[in-house]
């Protein structure tokens, strides 16, 4: 991404007239960043000398991303519980499937609910990288109760001592009260069996600020517990994952980088910051 890289070139090389600075702030701004953060950074540039502006940005970046843990919940003596939720046409059920890929790949057995009951096909779409994972696929009736697809995926987890249920849930946001009801409902039934120990919110890179809005909405009656960003693949604007942490206070724990079902990465804070300046 080297989000600051090019723009700050012309700040290392001497004098900065008015019309550049305007420049790299509306740069700053198209790359996701919000013009309330992209104003900030300017603000520290402006007070910068040429040899600190690096350490003085990046101090700034690393207190705008969340301190909370970063690593996936585990669980020793039961299933493991992760509810997957977001917008449709995020990449949710893909992200799922990669999510399965990654455990598996950690010599962990998974489980996963086909909840989005609304939308033949994203359970078709589960089904068939169910197939592929070999990753067995709790289904129930087309329009049929979500929550009671979860809650005999609960069920069956925890008779079969399964290390992580993932449920796939739906994401009709156009409906919202409904929609925050019913992950509600599905959240309070599967915890008659078994607690919910991850909420994660996939986001889709490429909406921008949109995406913080989505992340906003979810988190008025959804308690989440991680993001999964994704499309974070080159075309994806590199402010972003910065931008969304500061204004919501949830950490990003993976991003999606491609379409394969190996193409999800814990998300390391480190490396990313690293990749906005080289």
């Amino acid at each position: 991404m080297a989000l600051f890289s090019k723009l700050f070139q012309k700040i290392r090389g001497g004098s900065t007239s008015s019309s550049d600075w305007a420049e790299i702030e509306e740069s700053l701004i198209s790359s996701d960043l919000g013009a309330k953060n992209a104003a900030e950074i300017i603000e520290i540039a402006r007070k910068s000398k040429g040899d600190e502006l690096d350490a003085a940005i990046t101090s700034a970046l690393n207190s705008w991303l969340c301190n909370s843990n970063r690593g996936l919940a585990v669980t020793k003596d039961r299933p493991t519980t992760i509810m997957i939720v977001g917008v449709n046409g995020t990449g949710k059920t893909t992200s799922t499937a990669k999510l399965v890929s990654y455990l598996k790949a950690q010599n962990n057995s998974v489980l996963l609910a086909a909840a989005d009951t609304f939308r033949a096909a994203a359970v078709e779409q589960l089904a068939t990288w169910g197939s592929r994972l070999g990753v067995e696929v709790v289904t129930g009736p087309n329009n049929g109760d979500p929550a009671s697809v979860s809650f005999d995926a609960a069920t069956k987890a925890k008779s079969e001592n399964i290390d992580y249920l993932i449920i796939d849930t739906a994401g009709r946001l156009h409906t919202k009260s409904g929609l925050m009801d019913e992950l509600g409902k599905v959240r309070r039934v599967v915890e008659k069996v078994l607690p919910v120990d991850e909420v994660l919110l996939v986001v889709d890179a490429t909406t921008g600020q949109n995406g913080i809005i989505q992340a906003k909405t979810f988190m008025e009656s959804v308690e989440i517990t991680g993001l999964i960003l994704t499309k974070m693949d080159g075309s994806a604007k590199g402010g972003i994952a910065l931008a969304i942490e500061r204004e919501c206070g949830i950490p990003i724990k993976f991003i999606g980088t491609g379409e394969a079902a190996t193409d999800l990465e814990a998300f390391d804070p480190e490396r990313y910051l690293n990749g906005l300046f080289s």
